[in-house]
């Protein structure tokens, strides 16, 4: 075969598999999605970024703070959603909806959040 031919036909074999990294996105198997919890939060950091934006807040316990961080889906799919960049900023007040992780860790996947005005986005009791 003929040197040139080689590149070429590797390429033609790449174009015409589905790519990858399409097909393997990670499970949400981390999170317990048939469960919900409440968080009345203070935001201490907002990442508008891809693959998934993320929330990170502080949550008032008896003896303190807790930490956590919430996985977001992507800033596209937040937009269509009614999110901007600017929904949160450090120091809001909101409360939180989030499907737990099942370690028990402090974070979770979103589903919702209670802005101080009352006024929500995505899922909330």
């Amino acid at each position: 075969m003929k040197t040139y031919l080689k590149p070429l036909l590797a390429a033609l074999a790449l174009t015409a598999t589905p790519t990858l990294p399409a097909l393997a996105h990670h499970s949400y198997s981390m999170f317990d999605m048939n469960k919900m919890i409440e968080l009345k939060a203070t935001v201490t950091r907002f990442k508008w970024q891809n693959p998934h934006a993320f929330i990170e807040a502080d949550v008032a316990i008896p003896n303190g703070t807790e930490h956590w961080a919430i996985e977001m889906t992507s800033p596209n799919n937040l937009i269509q959603s009614g999110w901007k960049r600017t929904s949160l900023k450090p120091g809001d007040k909101v409360t939180l909806y989030v499907h737990p992780l099942r370690s028990g860790a402090r974070g979770g996947s979103y589903a919702g959040v209670r802005f101080a005005d009352g006024s929500t986005l995505g899922e909330v009791k």
